[in-house]
């Protein structure tokens, strides 16, 4: 696979993130800064590395079941790994500038 695929199909799972909202915040997952990395290797395989606004979210095995059923159905992408961290620990400051200003705190 060249870069420009690459980065096609990453610009897609992107879009598919953007679409997928936190079950406590009226803000999808991506603006929210809980999408650290998302990288596609040549055999089509989504590596993601993402957080949850709290290591105890109640929702957590739900929202991860999501973004994995979604990111499968992404064009281009055969699998699917998430890799869920808690370093660094996600804050506000994450918060992209759409979802400070959906937020109020802008």
């Amino acid at each position: 696979m060249d870069a420009s695929e690459q980065l096609e199909i990453e610009t897609r799972i992107t879009g598919v993130l953007k679409s997928i909202y936190d079950p406590e915040i009226p803000v999808n997952i991506y603006d929210l800064g809980l999408v650290y990395n998302i990288e596609v290797d040549d055999d089509h395989i989504a590596h993601i590395l993402m957080t949850l606004t709290a290591p105890n979210c109640p929702m957590a095995d739900q929202l991860i079941e999501e973004v994995k059923h979604k990111v499968m159905g992404t064009k281009g992408v055969k699998e699917c790994d998430i890799k869920l961290t808690f370093n660094p620990p996600w804050d506000k400051n994450m918060l992209s500038d759409e979802a400070k200003l959906e937020l109020g705190f802008l």
